[in-house]
């Protein structure tokens, strides 16, 4: 048996248009047939408009932070009742999680686009950034196809060609290399969407302006790159396990588990009220986070802590990652919530804070009031902190045990100075690339909060462990 056909658009390097080429073969495979979106590596701001783009959840697919034996069967969890899946990935198609080998040489990158590719068994489109090149992209190609044969690279998206003449010469060096240029998207056509301090600005932030960007990006490739000709390369991935948030948290409940899109079905008999932030302020989320708490036994309540109060009856609340940094007055304004934040701590309710929402749960953030349930303040600055950390915890929470080690990922250019108030302790600890031992973040009876954002379905228990706190 085999599962739904899926194509991985990759790239010889970080800026090459990756982004704009995958949502856009998104949208215009979309036209025609139901896709399942999907981005390799942590990233939060991709699948807001791969979402866009089919109609469906973006999901991440991430070898370091869920584990390379999660993999496929979080592909098939997603991939499940569509046509096809397509599979943006990350940086350069070999480019990973360095670690050092013997000696301290640098290895291979763990987790990259190749290692996905590889899980998963499916074709590699190359977007190459065609400015610059001529007849020696034949030589590029040629490094590529050969230096992983378990890749299997399948054909070439050419992008921001600058004329007709310029398509032939680079038409003829894939040729040379053995490889079909699929596409050739002029320069003069290339789409830019608004970036900041982070990266794109999600999709959630644009409303109406997101949406035009992607039906930009899908009639851009729609008309210069051969669509029906990439569905034909798609190669289906093999049959096995599928991922299920049920089978993850051990929960009895198995009916009908899991809807079409991968939503999960709840009880509302017993069930402890989970509110889960969203909106512009809030948008780093992966999906499995709520599937996972509908499967404990939680019934989730989204809302958006830049308008909307504490879903009524909420026992625990979770702040996921995003940019509050950007709204801090607005979120300042809305004092009604942050005095009902207060509450549901002083009250013994859990919340659980990742990034955005430890700068929101902050005495201040760029000297602005924020809801004052982890002393300290929080301000903007210009150094970026970005990677993978290998982490222990430092304290027991209601979400983790004193002593567990998680694989997380940290992205943000502000910083936080705690005020060390008695009855908490750090989160985290860690040492850098450096060898230097760093603490993130803050833990107590009721609130775990730090900058590390850490996978739900690679630690799906701690899902679990926050339903059965406040039920």
């Amino acid at each position: 048996m085999v599962t739904t056909p899926a194509v991985v658009i990759a790239a010889p390097s970080s800026g090459s248009g990756k982004t704009t080429i995958a949502t856009g073969l998104m949208g215009a495979l979309a036209r025609t047939s139901t896709v399942a979106p999907f981005k390799v590596g942590p990233d939060y701001i991709d699948p807001g408009y791969h979402a866009l783009a089919t109609g469906r959840p973006g999901r991440n697919l991430d070898p370091v932070l869920c584990g390379e034996h999660r993999i496929a069967p979080l592909y098939r969890h997603g991939a499940r009742g569509t046509d096809i899946a397509v599979v943006e990935g990350v940086m350069g198609l070999f480019d990973g999680r360095i670690v050092d080998g013997p000696g301290g040489a640098a290895v291979e990158g763990i987790g990259s686009t190749a290692d996905v590719a590889e899980k998963l068994g499916a074709p590699v489109m190359l977007v190459v950034d065609a400015r610059g090149h001529s007849q020696s992209l034949a030589a590029l190609l040629a490094g590529f196809t050969t230096y992983r044969p378990g890749v299997a690279l399948a054909g070439v998206i050419l992008n921001r060609v600058s004329s007709a003449r310029h398509e032939r010469v680079l038409r003829d060096a894939c040729a040379h290399a053995g490889l079909e240029a699929v596409g050739a998207v002029p320069g003069a056509a290339a789409l830019e969407v608004p970036a900041r301090h982070l990266g794109l600005i999600p999709a959630a932030e644009r409303g109406a302006e997101a949406v035009d960007a992607v039906a930009a990006m899908t009639e851009l490739v729609a008309r210069h790159v051969d669509v029906e000709r990439i569905r034909e390369l798609a190669r289906p991935v093999a049959d096995g396990p599928v991922w299920s948030p049920f089978d993850e948290v051990g929960h009895s409940s198995r009916p009908g588990d899991v809807a079409r899109v991968g939503r999960t079905k709840e009880s509302t008999v017993g069930s402890p009220t989970v509110a889960l932030a969203g909106g512009p302020a809030f948008s780093f989320g992966y999906a499995e986070h709520e599937e996972l708490l509908r499967a404990a036994g939680a019934r989730v309540r989204r809302f958006d802590p830049l308008a909307d109060e504490l879903p009524e009856g909420a026992a625990a609340a979770v702040f996921p990652g995003g940019f509050p940094e950007v709204y801090a007055e607005k979120l300042s304004a809305n004092e009604a919530l942050r005095a009902q934040v207060r509450d549901l701590v002083a009250g013994g309710g859990v919340v659980h804070a990742e990034c955005a929402g430890l700068l929101y749960l902050a005495e201040s953030l760029d000297g602005v009031p924020m809801c004052g349930v982890v002393p300290g303040a929080a301000t903007f600055t210009r150094r970026l902190r970005l990677g993978y950390r290998d982490a222990v915890a430092l304290a027991p929470s209601p979400l983790f045990d004193a002593g567990q080690r998680v694989t997380g990922h940290e992205f943000h250019r502000t910083t936080f100075v705690g005020g060390g108030a008695p009855g908490g302790s750090p989160a985290w600890g860690w040492r850098d690339g450096d060898g230097v031992a760093s603490t993130d973040g803050h833990v107590s009876s009721a609130v775990h909060s730090s900058y590390l954002h850490v996978h739900p379905a690679g630690y799906p228990e701690v899902a679990e462990r926050l339903v059965r706190a406040v039920a």
